[in-house]
This record gives C-alpha cells, structure tokens and sequence, in this order.
C-alpha cells in the first residue's frame, strides 16, 4: 500500500547515512511488512540494500547472512551450491534448516524474492520461520549503533515477546553469523498448522552438534523462541519435562492455535525430533 506520511526515501551508500534511523525515520530493505500497513508515525526511510552487503559469506567463525539477504537466497543456499560469492561446503548439514524455515512461512514466490532475512528477524512475530532457524542454530546478531559502537547479540535473547525485541533507537542490524559447529550439525525440523496453508501452529527445530550438545528450539507456538539445551540427544521423558517447565504465559494465543492445543502438539512433534536426534546418522530422514 501507499504511505503517504512518507516525504523522503534515501539510499544509503555508507554506514554513515544510517546515522538518521529512529524515531519517524525507519530502515527499508524489502520492504515487504512496512508496505503492508499504514505507518503514520513515518516521515522518512532509508534504504540499506543500496550497500551491496553480499547475501553470503563464508567467514572464519562460519557463515555470515547479510541483513539484505532475501529469502529465496536463504532458502536457496544449500551444500555445494554457489551463491554469489560464497559456495557452501558439502559437510554443512545444518544448512537444511535454512529452507525449512522459510517453508514454515506463509509466504508466497514473491515474497521470498522480495523479504529479507534482517527483516524476519527484527519483525520478531511468533511466526518468524526465518529468525526460529537462526535461533536453532545459535545465530548471533551483528548490530550497527548509531554512535559506531557494534554490538554481538544471540539470537536466543534477540526476542522478547511479540514484535518486541533489544534493539535500541537507532541500531541496525548488520548481519547474523551462524557458528561452523552449528553448520556440521545434523537437525530435525516439525511443523503443523491447523489449515494446509495457515499460519503454523508451532515449529519445532531440533539440532546435534558434532561434540553430541543438542537443542531443541520451539516457536510458532510461543510468544518467543524457546531454546532447550541438552548434553545428548534427550529421552521423551527429558522432552515432556521441559516442554512442561515452559511459562504458561508463553504460549501463544490468536485464530490459528489455542494455547493447550499448541502446548500439546508442541509436545508431540518435540518428541519426534528428539528421537530423530537420538537416531543413526545413516536412518536420519
């Protein structure tokens, strides 16, 4: 839709011009949600994807996703297959992740190669397929202050409810760097929806690192991502225990799920990854 509060657009050429976002100036990169919906108390917007930040790179902690990274170039990166400038190496099984969770979108074509993964982060909704696979595997959030102070943030502790996060007035996210051990890790990945297209109900990722740590993250059902760490694979009785030690508060309540229903199909599809987790690598699906 139009916005017509909307008086000037930049390009933002250096790190220098987002020194303006905050308040009624407000960052645009696909653009996809802000144009969704009236936002009145916008006057101006500056857009990142005119600083060429590649999608992909492979980097020495890992890989690192640019903010400006769309979705079908998320979804599209897989072992082995080149991406700009980065070529994924064939011992990432992590990477699988990646897709699935933008499937657990309700998004169509378009909007995969218009929406951005910075975008899907900094929504922070319940129903961030995108942020929920970067949580599951230990993404950290690169973030630009506006006083040229960088800040690290996990993802873990990116979200603070619905639509709510720790960004501070003015910060930008830069990029989200996945760690290389999250990357040779093998996943288990659970979605269910109570219409074929809905919304998901809840999505359950599940993750074993190479050194045997697993965890369990939970969203779609909760009003943020839930981060279950184990030292193995857990036992459906480790499962029931913690998914039952959740705050009732967190779990989520709008038309697509009622909260009891989500806190037992949350149950149910957390026990099939962990038993996928606890599997031999050569019967993993």
């Amino acid at each position: 839709m139009d916005l017509d509060t909307i008086r000037e657009v930049v390009s933002a050429r250096e790190r220098a011009d987002l020194g303006a976002v905050g308040g009624s100036c407000a960052v645009l990169a696909g653009g996809t949600f802000l144009f969704s919906e009236p936002q009145n108390h916008l006057d101006r917007l500056v857009d990142i994807t005119a600083l060429g930040w590649p999608a992909l790179a492979v980097v020495p902690d890992g890989l690192e996703i640019a903010a400006t990274c769309t979705l079908a170039e998320f979804a599209g990166s897989v072992p082995g297959r080149e991406l700009g400038a980065a070529v994924l190496r064939e011992e990432w099984p992590g990477t699988r992740l990646f897709a699935q969770g933008c499937r657990a979108l309700l998004a169509s074509h378009k909007i995969w190669r218009t929406a951005t993964v910075g975008g899907n982060v900094c929504l922070s909704l319940p129903a961030g397929g995108v942020l929920a696979s970067l949580v599951a595997l230990d993404g950290v959030a690169l973030v630009w202050g506006p006083d040229g102070v960088d800040r690290r943030i996990p993802l873990r502790e990116f979200v603070l409810g619905p639509g709510a996060n720790v960004l501070l007035p003015g910060e930008v996210v830069r990029s989200i760097t996945v760690p290389t051990s999250s990357l040779l890790a093998h996943t288990s990945f659970r979605k269910v929806a109570l219409a074929p297209l809905g919304r998901s109900g809840s999505v359950v990722m599940g993750r074993r690192d190479p050194d045997g740590r697993c965890v369990v993250t939970i969203s779609g059902a909760t009003g943020r991502p839930v981060v279950l760490d184990f030292a193995a694979a857990p036992s459906d009785a480790e499962i029931d225990a913690e998914v039952a030690g959740i705050d009732p508060s967190l779990w989520f309540d709008d038309p697509h799920g009622a909260p009891d229903w989500r806190r037992h199909v949350t149950g149910v599809l957390a026990r099939e990854v962990a038993a996928e987790l606890r599997a031999p690598d050569e019967v993993r699906l």
